[in-house]
């Protein structure tokens, strides 16, 4: 996946932080998607202005952490197949 890739979140979805289940969730009209915590971090960065490289700078900075990319490349090749996202 290239570095200028910049993921935003799929028509339809909302992601919004739920108080009562501790974690994010996606909104959609047939339901909603729990998320764990490293889903909710990635794609709480998927605004459709930051790129990959952006994201998984912040990432690693947040989590004071490397190595980061291989996973969250992964999440969002799923992320893209189940339409939460589009990479543009």
């Amino acid at each position: 996946m290239d570095d200028s890739v910049t993921p935003r979140l799929g028509h339809g979805f909302r992601l919004q932080w739920e108080e009562a289940q501790g974690c994010h969730v996606l909104l959609y009209p047939e339901g909603m998607v729990k998320l764990n915590r490293s889903a909710g971090e990635i794609m709480s960065r998927c605004d459709g202005a930051t790129d990959l490289a952006g994201i998984v700078s912040s990432l690693e900075a947040a989590f004071s952490a490397t190595g980061l990319r291989p996973d969250v490349e992964k999440f969002l090749e799923i992320a893209s197949g189940n339409r939460w996202v589009t990479l543009a």
